[in-house]
């Protein structure tokens, strides 16, 4: 299953959660139910947007001032578009 880094504006966090494809997360709690954590001060139906990530090639966890790492298998083209930007 693909992960996906969502950022809810109202509290300024970024979770990154396991879902399939099809599902549309569109609010803090829905975000907060599969990540797994209590929705705390913030209202429930706080809209959250999923960010443009390459999915399960970069994890919001490995990014850090310097950008992002390189893949396992060599340096990545960036955004998950590899073979786009040929």
């Amino acid at each position: 299953m693909p992960t996906y880094d969502y950022r809810c504006e109202a509290n300024g966090r970024v979770l990154e959660v396991k879902h399939p494809m099809s599902a549309n997360i569109a609010t803090w709690a829905q975000l907060c139910e599969l990540a797994g954590i209590d929705v705390g001060d913030t209202p429930v139906d706080a809209p959250v947007k999923r960010l443009a990530t390459g999915g399960q090639v970069v994890k919001s966890g490995s990014l850090g001032e310097t950008g992002a790492p390189a893949c396992a298998s060599g340096p990545c083209c960036g955004g998950g578009m590899c073979g786009f930007n040929s």
